[in-house]
């Protein structure tokens, strides 16, 4: 089905051709390529951190990110059960094992309160996923990981933008990630980036990424590694992208002041919060009654309004199910939540718009 308007398409107006297509005319279309570099050099610039290497999607840049921290069998890593389920996926790759903690009602970020709750002996990392744009409460996940002396991970996939009292979401962790998939705020395709401060944990990420080859030994390989390099054209992409994120950034805050001035009073609009900047990858609302949001989004499709439901917490799926567990924070917000078209290219009228279908649904 197809809408006039869709929930997200990304923004290719500027380089992104040109740039690739010199990279068909050099052949220089795989793993290696100036852009590659160029690259991690302007988004390590941009994140305001020392180190970044690319990856080939969001996924594998958290599981690479808790494969350099040594992340295995018998750790515990502490995760918001209010996330996509690659952020819980990628420690079950590693042999760990997930510990579902629930979300703040007022940002929708992870509960610092219950994190502390959670830890244990085997406890190794807290990761902290910033939802939607919106970042976590970093200044007391920090406290809480350096007092027990645990790791903490920053999930960054949608928070490209996003700031915490004036530093970008990625550098206060030990090691962050973030997506860079056709939906994200900017896009390779497919892509992704690990970010960090240690140029140890740098060096362990490079290494495992390029199939574990030895640094001054020629096709030796001296770890089981993995094949999670990104292609000089995704990162020529990328390069293109980040020339163009200030305006990126500003019209999705401008297209999120238009729903937050347009929607109704029957619903909540997710809010920024106090010393964050909150990129609004995707502009969210939540219905007072959860028995209204299917049928709101059913209204809005047929008005041409494309949405989606807010992440199912990842407790309540069937492989993470076996123990039952209650987030009361994160189901509240799961059942009751849904994204609206977020992409860049919406102006102040498509806004209005799909605010008044909203109206006429509460009118009925």
């Amino acid at each position: 089905m197809s809408y006039k308007f869709p929930v997200y398409q990304p923004s290719l107006n500027g380089n992104e051709k040109k740039y690739v297509m010199e990279c068909l005319d050099t052949t220089w279309i795989s793993s290696k390529g100036k852009y590659v570099s160029e690259f991690e050099k302007q988004f390590a610039e941009f994140t305001g951190v020392k180190h970044a290497t690319t990856v080939s999607n969001g996924t594998v840049a958290i599981h690479l990110a808790l494969l350099a921290l040594g992340i295995g069998p018998g750790d515990e890593v502490i995760v918001p059960t209010l996330t996509y389920i690659a952020s819980v996926n990628a420690i079950v790759y590693c042999g760990a094992t997930p510990v579902f903690v629930d979300s703040l009602l007022n940002s929708w970020q992870i509960d610092p309160e219950d994190v502390e709750r959670k830890i244990t002996q085997n406890t190794r990392a807290v990761m902290a996923v910033h939802l939607y744009g919106q970042v976590c409460e970093m200044d007391t996940l920090k406290k809480i990981c350096v007092a027990h002396s645990i790791f903490l991970v920053e999930d960054c996939a949608e928070a490209t933008g996003s700031y915490y009292k004036g530093k970008h979401a990625g550098s206060f962790g030990d090691i962050s990630t973030f997506s860079f998939y056709g939906n994200k705020t900017i896009t390779t395709g497919e892509g992704g980036m690990v970010i960090t401060n240690d140029e140890t944990l740098h060096d362990r990420a490079v290494h495992f990424k390029g199939q574990g080859l030895a640094q001054h030994r020629q096709y030796w390989h001296d770890v089981v590694g993995y094949n999670y390099r990104m292609t000089n054209i995704c990162a020529a992409i990328g390069v293109a992208q980040l020339e163009n994120v200030d305006t990126v950034l500003k019209r999705k805050r401008d297209i999120a002041n238009w729903y937050s001035e347009n929607l109704p009073k029957e619903v909540e609009f997710h809010a920024e919060q106090k010393n964050t900047i909150h990129s609004y990858w995707m502009c969210s609302l939540l219905v007072n009654d959860p028995k209204d949001r299917e049928p709101l989004r059913n209204y809005l499709a047929e008005k041409g309004v494309e949405t989606r439901p807010l992440f199912y917490p990842v407790h309540t799926m069937p492989m993470y199910a076996a123990k039952y567990q209650k987030h009361p924070v994160a189901e509240n917000l799961g059942w009751r939540g849904m994204n609206l078209p977020s992409y860049p290219g919406l102006e102040k009228n498509d806004v209005k718009e799909i605010c008044a279908f909203v109206k006429e649904y509460y009118k009925k």
